[in-house]
C-alpha cells in the first residue's frame, strides 16, 4: 500500500502540539526545582519529592489514558475528546504551578498545582503521540511527520528555556516574576494546543475490532519486545536529559557565575537540534535509522564527559560550545525514536489484530514522563548527599565544595552514565528488528 504524501498545512497542524508540550517537558525540569529550593527556600530534599510525586501519579495514569484513548477511536474513529480536554486544561494548571501564595506551604501547593497538571499532559500527550501511527501507513512519511514533531518540539522547549528564565528576569524575579512567567507560557502552551487539537480531527482512528480495557490491552502489549527494548533506551536517555536540564540554572549560577547564563546554555542545547533536524532524517534514510540513533546516543555520552572539564575550569565559551554539539546529537535522540515507534505498532497489529496505539503510546508516555520526572528528583538527590544549602535568591549563601563538585558531576558525568546504559538497549533493538526482516 503506497503511503499518500501529506501536505505542510496537515504536517503543521500535527507538528505545533509540540510547541505546548514541549514547553511542559522542559519548564518543570529546568525551572521547577531551582524555583522551589532558590525562590520559595525549600529543601531540595522537599523540592525533589515535589517533582517526583506527582509524576509517580502519572505514570500510572498515562496508561488508564491509551486505554481510554483506545476506547474513544473504537466509538467515535477519533481521538479529538482527550485532547481537547488536556488543551483546555494543562495551560491553567501550569500556570498555577509558578502562583504559589503568599500564605500557602510552597511545596504543597506546587505540587497539587504540578500533579493536576500532569494528569492535563496526559490527557493531551497521550492520544497525541497515538496519531502518526494512524496518520500514514509509510515509514517514510512517518519520518516526515516526526520530523515537523520535532522541530516544532525543539521550538516549545526553546520558547521554555529561552523565554521562561527571560521573563522571570524581565518581570523582576522571586515569585512575581515567576508567577508573570506561568501566565505568559502558559497563554502560548494553550494556542499551540487548541491549533493541533483542531487541525487533527480529520485523522481516522481504527484500534478495532473491539475495545479492550487496560488489563487486556497490557497482556496483548507485553508480547512486543521490540516496542519495550526502545522504551528502555528513550526512558533512560530521557532521565539522562532531565538530569542535565535540572542541573543548568545550579551550574550557570555556582559554577560560571551567572545565572542569566541558563537560557543561554538552554538555547546551546536545544537550537541546534532544530537545525540538525533534516539532517538526521537524511542520514536515516542512507544509513538507517538504528545505526544513527546509536551514533548519536554515544556522541551525546562523550560530550557530556567533555563538559567535565570545561565546566570545573569555569570556561564559559568552552561550555556553550560543548552543550551546543549535545544538541546536535539530542535531536537524533528525539527523532530517531519517535519514528521508529510507530513501527513497533503496526508490527504488533499484524501480530495481534490490534492496532491499539493508545495503548502503546499510553505506556511510553508513562516511560517518558518517569524520566523527565525522575531527572530532576536525582539532581535534588546529588544535591542533596552533597550538602547543597537552600535559601531563598533574596538572601543568597556560599555553597561548600561538596555541593559545587556535586552539582558539576550532577550536571556531565551522571547524564553520560545514563546515556552509557541506554546503548546496549538501542543494540538489542537493531538486532531484534534485523532478526525479523531476514526471517
Amino acid at each position: 500500500m503506497t503511503a499518500i504524501r501529506l501536505g505542510r498545512e496537515r504536517l503543521l497542524g500535527y507538528g505545533i502540539g509540540s510547541v505546548g508540550t514541549g514547553v511542559f517537558s522542559a519548564v518543570p525540569g529546568l525551572l521547577l526545582l531551582y524555583y522551589l529550593t532558590d525562590v520559595l527556600g525549600v529543601p531540595a530534599a522537599v523540592a525533589g519529592f515535589v517533582l517526583v510525586a506527582p509524576k509517580i501519579w502519572d505514570v500510572l495514569l498515562n496508561p488508564l489514558v491509551g486505554a481510554a484513548s483506545d476506547r474513544e477511536a473504537v466509538r467515535t474513529g477519533r481521538r479529538t475528546r482527550l485532547l481537547a480536554i488536556g488543551s483546555a486544561a494543562l495551560p491553567v494548571t501550569f500556570a498555577l504551578m509558578f502562583a504559589v501564595p503568599g500564605d500557602v506551604p510552597g511545596a504543597l501547593w506546587a505540587g497539587a498545582a504540578f500533579l493536576l497538571a500532569a494528569s492535563a499532559f496526559a490527557c493531551f500527550q497521550v492520544p497525541y503521540v497515538a496519531l502518526p501511527a494512524e496518520m500514514s501507513p509509510g515509514q517514510g512519511e512517518r519520518t516526515r511527520i516526526m520530523s515537523w514533531r520535532v522541530v516544532c518540539m525543539t521550538a516549545g522547549i526553546l520558547v521554555a528555556g529561552g523565554l521562561a528564565p527571560a521573563v522571570v528576569d524581565l518581570a523582576g524575579g522571586g515569585r512575581a516574576g515567576y508567577a508573570v512567567m506561568g501566565v505568559t507560557v502558559g497563554a502560548v502552551m494553550a494556542a499551540a494546543l487548541a491549533w493541533a487539537t483542531l487541525a487533527t480531527r480529520w485523522v481516522p482512528s481504527t484500534p478495532g475490532p473491539r475495545p479492550l480495557g487496560p488489563v487486556a490491552a497490557f497482556r496483548l502489549a507485553r508480547g512486543n519486545v521490540p516496542f519495550f527494548v526502545l522504551l528502555a533506551a528513550f526512558v533512560t536517555q530521557a532521565l539522562a536529559v532531565a538530569v542535565m536540564l535540572a542541573g543548568a540554572p545550579y551550574v550557570a549560577a555556582y559554577r560560571l557565575g551567572d545565572y542569566g547564563l541558563t537560557s543561554v546554555m538552554f538555547v546551546c542545547l536545544v537550537g541546534p537540534s532544530m537545525l540538525a533536524v533534516p539532517g538526521w532524517a537524511w542520514l536515516a534514510r542512507v544509513h538507517g535509522p538504528v545505526r544513527c540513533y546509536l551514533a548519536a546516543s554515544a556522541g551525546f555520552c562523550g560530550v557530556t564527559l567533555a563538559l567535565v572539564p570545561a565546566v570545573a575550569a569555569g570556561g564559559t565559551a568552552a561550555t556553550l560550545a560543548l552543550t551546543a554539539l549535545a544538541g546536535v546529537c539530542y535531536a537524533a535522540l528525539q527523532l530517531l525514536p519517535l519514528s521508529l515507534l510507530p513501527d513497533t505498532v503496526h508490527a504488533d497489529a499484524a501480530r495481534t489484530g490490534h492496532a491499539q496505539a493508545g495503548a502503546f503510546t499510553g505506556l511510553w508516555t508513562a516511560g517518558e514522563t518517569a524520566g523527565l520526572a525522575l531527572g530532576p528528583g536525582l539532581f535534588a538527590l546529588v544535591l542533596t548527599v552533597s550538602g547543597f544549602v537552600s535559601a531563598p535568591v533574596e538572601s543568597p549563601v556560599a555553597q561548600p565544595a561538596g555541593a559545587l563538585a556535586g552539582l558539576l558531576l550532577g550536571f556531565t558525568a551522571l547524564p553520560a552514565l545514563l546515556m552509557l546504559i541506554s546503548l546496549p538497549f538501542v543494540v538489542w533493538y537493531g538486532r531484534l528488528t534485523t532478526t525479523k526482516e531476514t526471517l
